[in-house]
């Protein structure tokens, strides 16, 4: 028993890099099936470049829009901006505010790069976007010291069904993959150089220590896995009440909700001052003094019509 409960401590602890590694195998494997199953490069000098940057590039934004459609931080920062806009930088500190955007977008951005480097060190969508490319620029770096037959063919390289050399059209296959895995080699060497120094500076300006910051993290883990839990059986509580006085016919009963004001609290994003040295803005609510304790009579505030 004490062997499972260590090797189940260990996965939790390593949720973050269990995480980023079952996100780098699905990539794979979505990736291998789109080149399999589902890409198909026209190669038609008018087609190629649109259908192999759709395939290289759309996914990737699908992934992007996905990573921001299920970031909290941006629903916590975006929720109710068009009634108050000051929510997005509070008492007017814009630097916070692209820091938060900028961390937001970054973490979002972590499925798309994956996509990226992966579909370009395959080279099946690139060799077919280049061969696209009526440019003199691509023209002259693939086809210098060639035959003249190598412009016109180069969009039909990738199928195999150009009319060029056996030889010819393997060297010029091969320089497609090669450029392909250059870039995605040089994607993947400055996103982790960029993380790395993104890292770095963040430690190093942060205000609290390693293991003060670490225990931080796992009280916000415990915060939201216990507020998850706590707000299902309350609400649970709350609609068992109300069917309750609906088909008894009676009055409801007494049922403390927290007001309005204080939900505007708890949803902020919270920042860290030495000043204040809370957890999160629950932490900063409920020991703040003078806390305002009236109950909301009226819990939802928005309109549900259409609900």
């Amino acid at each position: 028993m004490d062997n499972f409960q260590t090797v189940l401590r260990f996965f939790l602890n390593q949720k973050a890099t269990i995480g980023y590694s079952a996100m780098a195998l699905l990539t794979v494997g979505g990736e291998r099936i789109f080149s399999l199953f589902s890409f198909q490069c026209p190669c038609n000098p008018d087609q190629n470049f649109v259908y192999g940057i759709l395939f290289l590039l759309g996914p990737g934004l699908v992934l992007l829009v996905l990573g921001l459609f299920f970031s909290t931080k941006l629903w916590r920062l975006y929720t109710g901006c068009c009634l108050n806009p000051m929510k997005l930088c509070p008492k007017g500190n814009v630097f916070n505010c692209l820091k938060v955007l900028v961390n937001i977008f970054s973490g979002a951005c972590v499925a798309p790069i994956m996509w990226l480097c992966v579909a370009l060190l395959n080279g099946t969508f690139y060799e077919c976007a280049v061969s696209g490319l009526d440019d003199p620029f691509v023209l002259d770096m693939f086809c210098k010291n060639k035959t003249l037959k190598c412009r016109d063919e180069l969009a039909r390289v990738p199928c195999g069904k150009s009319t060029l050399s056996s030889d010819e059209s393997q060297e010029l296959l091969r320089m497609f993959r090669a450029q392909s895995q250059i870039l995605g080699w040089s994607i993947i060497i400055i996103s982790v150089i960029i993380g790395l120094l993104g890292t770095c500076y963040t430690n190093c300006r942060s205000q609290v220590s390693y293991l003060q910051l670490t225990f931080w993290k796992r009280y916000i883990e415990k915060e939201n896995e216990q507020f998850d839990t706590f707000a299902v059986e309350y609400a649970s509580k709350l609609a068992g009440r109300n069917l309750k006085s609906f088909f008894e016919n009676c009055e409801p009963e007494k049922f403390p909700f927290p007001n309005h004001k204080a939900w505007e609290e708890i949803s902020e994003l919270y920042t860290f001052t030495k000043s204040e040295q809370y957890y999160s803005t629950l932490q900063r609510y409920v020991e703040r003094d003078g806390r305002d304790y009236s109950p909301e009579r009226r819990p939802v505030m928005m309109d549900m019509e259409d609900v």
